[in-house]
């Protein structure tokens, strides 16, 4: 009897083992999600360089807040400058906006570099818990939604302690901080996982 008992939780680990090559991990920010997020997130991950439809690109600074160039009255170029900005009734300048031909946002990998340096260590827990399905203790899908949530984490660690290259001193300004991949905090939120049957 105890031999047949233990020949079923053989192939039952024998079948879950199976398991692992029926399953993968995907992980990001995805289509289902905020595409403007999605954007934001290849950006940084690859960066870019942005050129204007018309002759200038027009950064805000912390007084412009939300509002574009339209919504703001009064609103200026100073002769020789490179803004845009208001007067108050002494004539004193309030810049509203940089005038830029051209904007170079670095490359700030998050998802790439995270991969380089945690891959050991995530193949290293795999390895572990494939030990864990062999005492029966984890499934095979188990170990990939665990594996899932220890890669969104230090991703989302990577956002969190990312520095350089810095931002610009008015986008420093703007935002308050200077850490380039977080202004709201909605790029890391919107990092997650699937596991996906092969």
């Amino acid at each position: 009897m105890k031999v047949k008992n233990d020949k079923r939780v053989m192939n039952k680990v024998i079948k879950e083992l199976d398991q692992l090559d029926a399953y993968s991990l995907q992980i990001g920010i995805f289509s289902e999600q905020d595409s403007f997020i999605q954007m934001v997130a290849g950006v940084h991950e690859f960066g870019l360089t942005i050129h204007p439809k018309g002759k200038y690109l027009t950064i805000p600074t912390k007084e412009a807040g939300d509002r574009s160039a339209r919504d703001i009255p009064g609103l200026f170029k100073p002769k020789g400058k490179n803004i845009l900005a208001v007067a108050d009734k002494s004539g004193k300048l309030t810049v509203m906006f940089y005038l830029k031909e051209e904007v170079r946002i670095p490359e700030r990998s998050f998802i790439r570099s995270t991969f380089d340096e945690k891959s050991n260590k995530w193949g290293t827990l795999f390895e572990n818990w494939i030990d864990d399905i062999v005492q029966g203790e984890l499934t095979a899908e188990q170990v990939y939604e665990r594996l899932g949530s220890v890669i969104q984490s230090d991703i989302q660690m990577t956002i969190r302690n990312l520095y350089e290259p810095s931002n610009a001193p008015a986008t420093v300004k703007r935002k308050g901080t200077n850490n380039p991949l977080i202004d709201t905090g909605k790029l890391r939120q919107s990092v997650t996982w699937k596991v996906v049957r092969a």
